[in-house]
């Protein structure tokens, strides 16, 4: 795959807003990916964590993309939230001076069979498998029969496969065959199930579990008792082996490309040479040179032998830290406040203390402020070469489907007052660039947070449009408003 090695590679995963178990998988394939040295950069993006699908092409320089889905199925979101929100016009998409390649999800991939066989050998070591039902355990859905496919598919696979398995079910938590009546469908002394998702969450820790009647209801997440090291659990007069989603096997990151491989073969990408560019990291250089050495709450300390340090701006020349090393050190710095709390937002001023982290190289340094403060540089560069377009509002409202599609409805005055509100310095610490409208600047208390905020040794924490945060604030706003205009019962 040396023709890859001036490309870069975009991992976009689902993510959430609370449990950072959803984006791990996703960020630990990348790593891997990274470390072999097949592209030039590896980054990730996501649905409900940062950096989300637009802010991600601010983080590469690379003329050639490609894009791969850490998606289960071609359902919903594969086929039309992150083509809308990527920008994307089909396959290939021409935009900018750069040629985009979105790749099918890895989890349609065949090669996902053959990971459903080591997990569950992995799973349940020397029982034979034809004694073993395979139970294969997916959500189920109404929204695209795709997501159900994908199931069936791997089901067939391995069951006409000749696998050995005495049988092999598909289930799902919220769609016949019910994960619940798994006693039921299957006859086997010995039952390995594996959740075909691609993140260990609350549905893998907690609802499963229940539904499989491990636990009677659902209480704290069972990840902190070892749920998956605790196998078999005697269940119904069977032994059960509950496994780990898919999604989290080490050898995901090979289906990855195997999908930037087949697409090659489909569409022939590699026959392009993208163009070698380092404008980030040039800019990094330029600005420590410039005395710039402070971004957010960090601190950014250049060594008399030129290697670099980092830590909160309150810990600066503290001797009494925890000292790291390795630039993806900063994700896990990254994830915490102080009282253990997830932290979605990464620009929120809640960053954790009592750290540092020694880094060799300028790439080592902005790999770990890319974790820290995920397309921070690349905006500020764009900003400085009035290459960054910011989105109005309104557009961002304007474009959500699904559940957040009532969004928009919420009037001018609500909309200054959520920014106001939930973009304040205490809770975020970016500058606002995008208007309400094309026509329309941001008023009354989201006026201020458009201004520049940053110390002038500071590089600036930009925001280029409203966050899945303010999505999901407008939808409540729209839906307590909706409500509160519904007549009154007579009763």
């Amino acid at each position: 795959m040396s023709s890859l090695q001036h490309t870069a590679l975009i991992i976009v995963g689902h993510g959430s807003t609370v449990n950072p178990d959803s984006s791990a998988p996703t960020h630990l394939h990348a790593d891997a990916i990274r470390r072999r040295g097949i592209f030039r950069e590896v980054v990730c993006c996501f649905w409900k964590e940062e950096p989300n699908m637009r802010e991600v092409y601010e983080m590469v320089d690379s003329d050639i993309i490609y894009i791969v889905p850490n998606f289960i199925s071609e359902g919903y979101f594969c086929q039309q939230v992150l083509p809308r929100e990527l920008r994307l016009d089909g396959p290939i998409t021409q935009r900018d001076g750069k040629t985009i390649y979105y790749c099918d999800p890895v989890g349609i991939h065949p090669n996902m069979t053959r990971l459903l066989l080591q997990r569950a050998d992995e799973v349940a070591p020397g029982v034979p498998r034809d004694r073993t039902s395979l139970v294969i355990v997916g959500h189920g859905t109404n929204l695209n029969e795709n997501s159900r496919k994908v199931i069936e598919t791997q089901v067939a696979l391995i069951r006409d496969g000749g696998h050995g398995f005495a049988e092999v079910v598909d289930t799902y938590m919220e769609e016949a065959p019910f994960i619940a009546d798994w006693a039921k469908l299957t006859t086997a002394p010995d039952v390995v199930v594996v959740p075909f998702f691609i993140a260990d969450g609350l549905h893998s820790f907690q609802d499963i579990p229940v539904l499989l009647g491990m636990r009677e209801e659902i209480g704290a997440a069972l990840s902190e008792s070892g749920v998956f090291h605790h196998n078999p659990h005697q269940l119904q007069g069977r032994l059960l082996y509950y496994s780990g989603a898919i999604g989290t096997a080490a050898h995901m990151a090979d289906v990855i490309l195997d999908q930037v491989h087949d697409f090659d073969a489909k569409h022939g990408g590699k026959a392009q040479t993208g163009k070698q560019k380092a404008e980030i990291i040039q800019a990094l250089a330029a600005w420590l040179q410039g005395g710039r050495d402070q971004i957010g709450e960090i601190a950014i300390i250049v060594n008399p032998d030129g290697t670099f340090s980092l830590c909160h701006i309150a810990d600066r020349g503290k001797d009494d830290l925890q000292v790291h090393h390795e630039a993806h050190d900063a994700l896990f710095i990254a994830r915490n406040d102080a009282s253990g709390v997830f932290r979605p937002l990464h620009s929120a001023p809640t960053l954790n203390r009592g750290w540092r982290l020694d880094l060799a190289t300028l790439d080592d340094l902005r790999l770990a402020l890319d974790f820290l403060y995920p397309a921070a540089l690349g905006m500020a560069h764009a900003l400085e070469q009035n290459k960054l377009a910011a989105v109005p509002l309104r557009d961002v409202l304007g474009r959500q489907t699904g559940m957040y599609r009532f969004a928009n409805t919420i009037t001018d005055d609500q909309a200054h007052a959520l920014i106001g509100k939930c973009c304040a310095n205490e809770n975020c610490l970016r500058r606002i660039l995008w208007p309400l409208t094309a026509t329309q600047q941001m008023a009354n208390e989201a006026a201020s947070k458009t201004q520049p905020n940053h110390a002038p040794n500071a590089i600036p924490l930009l925001c280029i449009e409203a966050c899945t945060h303010i999505v999901s604030a407008a939808r409540k706003i729209a839906r307590e408003s909706h409500e509160a205009n519904q007549p009154k019962s007579a009763d």
